[in-house]
């Protein structure tokens, strides 16, 4: 489609082209602004060659990509709130929480529980899962609170399974006694200690003369042993020791940070972390990347350091500032612009940068402590920092493939078994005399009927054979451990009525 427009319109006119024909320039255009266009489209195509993009359109929606649950005008935006931890700085998971987890391990062994040989399993867990306490299973549950998957320890439940125990038994968070659930990446070495600490408990080789455990008590005692690893201190002395080891670089972050303070945004950080570690964390991730005459502390015109969240975006505590790099404090009632603060609260960040609301943005990992509350309590806007989509991402692309080739096949079995079913209908409505007649039927007698069903019966057990090992190689991009638990799906034909595309 060419839309006419006047000659001083050109440029408007080709954009408008493009749009309605597409980058690939297979338009049905005649004329010598057409051929401009394709000229132009073509050498579009060659540029976007040049820069390794050969689809647009798979260009904007990368693992790396921001994507909205709702719209968010930038220009609306005066100031953009971070966390640090696994936010500004990343994390290596696997050597974070498995040190996190280690640490865990030697303080329940000097409690006497027999640990040795429990190994950091990172693929066992991930956020968005839930503890349940009660009954020692990590549960997977829906926007609803309906509990689809479940493991109890580090088994997985099957399906009849998670209906018997919880039937129609939904998840409330509000009830914390006995529902945990995973919201950062910190709780991944918290889920792998505990569901294996209840294998131990089923098989009873906990000491007796540690007391009488249940899930709940065990869950306690797991909780005090890994709480006692961060408060001693030595996870995060090691962290800041060797930090090579522990953090991922992102070059562009820092560039990003500076592009959005050029745009005239106010840069603001909100940490749980303390000055010393905040400080060795950042100088690591950012400086290298700045300009020679910037650190990192010149990104962000207030820095509040060992802010307590969620009460920091609930209510007021004292606020201090740091004077010096030994971390030394002053009591101080109202922070200015260019200050690095202790505590205090989100009230007073927002009466310094003038600033309130959903003018703000707050970027961080945590669920309900970075997004829930200051979305709550201020009605600052909010985005998630969401690692595990990367991997999600990256699985859609890497089975694109093959996934048309399922879809086909799972295409052709609900053909083949909406057919069979109206034979079956038939034959069900000739045993009651009845003498309405399904499409499929046409004018076969109850034996043709009955071989013909059998024959479709066989298409759909190959379709099957076809279809079940596709489902499961397509469930192991999405799912490491679904390898190691396999289920074996049964399909019948006359119930059919869909197969999930992920394992």
């Amino acid at each position: 489609m060419f839309f006419p427009l006047p000659l001083h319109s050109f440029r408007f006119g080709r954009a408008l082209v493009l749009c309605s024909c597409g980058i690939d320039g297979h338009a049905v255009c005649e004329g010598p602004i057409e051929q401009v266009v394709k000229t132009e489209t073509r050498e579009a195509e060659d540029l976007l060659k040049k820069l390794d993009i050969l689809s647009p359109s798979l260009s904007r929606n990368s693992a790396r990509g921001i994507f909205c649950s709702r719209s968010l005008n930038l220009r609306s935006i005066s100031a953009i709130g971070y966390d640090m931890d696994y936010t500004l700085v990343h994390y290596n998971v696997k050597a974070w929480e498995g040190r996190a987890y280690d640490y865990c391990m030697e303080n329940l062994k000097k409690m006497g529980f027999p640990v040795d040989g429990l190994t950091f399993d990172p693929d066992l867990v991930i956020r968005g899962l839930v503890i349940d306490k009660e009954r020692g299973n990590l549960v997977k549950a829906d926007r609803f609170g309906c509990i689809k998957r479940a493991m109890h320890g580090t088994k997985m439940l099957s399906t009849h399974a998670v209906r018997e125990i919880y039937g129609r038994e939904m998840v409330d968070l509000r009830l914390e006694g006995r529902w945990v659930f995973l919201s950062t990446f910190f709780s991944v070495s918290e889920a792998v200690a505990y569901m294996q600490m209840v294998d131990m408990l089923d098989d009873g080789v906990i000491p007796a003369n540690l007391g009488s455990f249940d899930y709940k008590g065990l869950y306690k005692a797991m909780g005090m042993a890994l709480v006692t690893a961060h408060l001693e201190g030595h996870l995060k002395n090691e962290i800041m020791s060797n930090p090579e080891q522990f953090v991922e670089l992102d070059p562009e972050l820092p560039f990003t940070l500076l592009d959005q303070k050029e745009a005239g945004k106010k840069l603001v950080l909100i940490t749980n972390s303390d000055y010393h570690y905040t400080n060795k964390m950042m100088h690591y991730s950012f400086n290298r990347f700045l300009p020679s005459d910037m650190g990192w502390r010149d990104l962000f015109d207030i820095i509040v350091v060992s802010a307590n969240k969620p009460e920091f975006f609930q209510m007021s505590h004292p606020m201090y500032e740091l004077v010096t790099d030994e971390g030394l404090m002053r009591p101080c009632f109202k922070a200015q612009i260019g200050g690095l603060y202790s505590g205090g609260s989100a009230k007073m960040v927002e009466r310094s940068l003038n600033i309130h609301g959903n003018d703000i943005l707050y970027i961080g990992d945590h669920i309900y402590t970075d997004l829930n509350q200051s979305k709550v309590h201020l009605q600052w806007r909010t985005a998630l920092i969401c690692r595990e989509l990367e991997e999600e991402y990256n699985a859609l692309i890497h089975s694109r493939g093959y996934r048309q080739s399922l879809l086909e096949l799972i295409n052709q079995k609900e053909v083949v078994g909406d057919i069979f079913n109206q034979l079956q209908l038939t034959l069900q409505r000739r045993s009651k005399r009845l003498n309405a007649q399904t499409v499929a039927a046409t004018d076969m007698d109850n034996e043709n009927l009955s071989q013909s069903m059998q024959k479709l019966l066989v298409v759909m057990q190959i379709l099957d054979g076809k279809i079940a090992p596709m489902l499961e190689a397509d469930g192991a991009l999405f799912n490491k451990r679904s390898s190691t638990h396999t289920h074996t799906h049964t399909y019948i034909a006359y119930v059919y009525s869909a197969i999930p595309l992920v394992g």
